[in-house]
């Protein structure tokens, strides 16, 4: 009892102490982040303005790109700032926000890729059925359960995690606050609610990720029976992007919380964390738009109009 203490703030792990460094790195990030910030809102004002763009596939790729935007301004932005100042301190408070809406954007992101699959499989192996199954108002809601299942998720992981005592110290081995570290300054066997809590979570991504390869598989099969060359590499073209994108999430989500957890700061934590927080917002906008020929068509045509409309 006697370690426990009120933990009024935090101390981020910063990139480099160098000066120089910590200029570059902040120079990266802002690259990076306005590459996003482009990327992604140039998607969505394509979505949104492109009427051949009005259907399934489209309305959930712009959730996606939204969720995007939030996943990397939650953390990136903080990151660029402490470099600039020189510091490492984030408050209590915001880092209990970062957590919530950090947690928030990712559930969601992997539930709207599970949804996309089933609309890939419907409109594949289902094609008579498509326009009945995925109506208007059955996409409205299921992007709205993602997004309301996502808000409740990961307010309980919240909650969760800062109910505990934390007694160990007040630095994390990371750029941002997330739930692993956190859980590293908790006190001996405090945690064990919120190990409950992400076995439970194991489960259902698990699960997910189950659906999402059965109907890969049955996409596939349906492809290969397509007569035409065409049509197969339509249907390829349009499935690929999502293959590629749901592969990069995982991999990245499973190799920061499956990897060997270290009480010592180490740069493979910094990295790990850089690769599954920044580069699949980042990566995403140019999968999607170097796949998809209607994507990039309508890209085309909203930048021609932007540049015109400056003349």
């Amino acid at each position: 009892m006697s370690n426990r203490s009120i933990v009024t703030e935090f101390l981020l792990q910063g990139f480099s102490d160098v000066r120089e460094l910590q200029i570059l790195h902040f120079v990266v990030f802002l690259a990076i982040y306005l590459v996003v910030l482009m990327g992604n809102l140039l998607i969505i004002s394509a979505i949104i303005l492109d009427h051949h763009l009005h259907t399934p596939m489209y309305f959930f790729l712009g959730n996606l790109s939204v969720l995007d935007l939030g996943s990397i301004s939650v953390t990136v932005p903080k990151s660029m700032a402490n470099s600039l100042l020189d510091i490492r301190v984030i408050s209590y408070p915001a880092c209990v926000a970062q957590v919530f809406f950090f947690v928030v954007f990712s559930s969601i992101d992997f539930a709207l890729l599970t949804i996309m699959a089933y609309d890939r499989y419907v409109a594949i192996c289902q094609p008579l059925h498509y326009e009945r199954v995925m109506n208007r108002r059955a996409c409205v809601q299921m992007a709205a359960s993602a997004w309301i299942a996502g808000m409740v998720y990961s307010a309980l992981h919240t909650e969760s995690t800062f109910r505990l005592p934390f007694c160990q110290s007040n630095v994390l081995n990371q750029f941002f606050c997330e739930i692993p570290q956190l859980l590293k300054l908790a006190c001996s066997d405090s945690y064990l609610s919120e190990l409950g809590l992400l076995a439970v979570s194991a489960f259902l991504d698990l699960n997910c990720f189950a659906f999402i390869m059965v109907s890969y598989v049955q996409i596939f099969k349906a492809i290969l029976r397509i007569p035409s060359e065409q049509g197969r590499h339509k249907a390829f073209s349009t499935c690929l992007p999502h293959l590629a994108v749901v592969s990069l999430f995982l991999s990245t989500g499973l190799f920061e919380y499956l990897k060997p957890t270290s009480s010592s700061a180490s740069n493979l934590d910094l990295l790990v964390g850089v690769l599954y927080a920044v580069v699949p917002p980042m990566l995403n906008p140019v999968i999607y738009s170097m796949r998809n020929k209607e994507i990039k068509a309508a890209l085309k045509k909203l930048i021609v109009s932007i540049l015109f409309s400056k003349n």
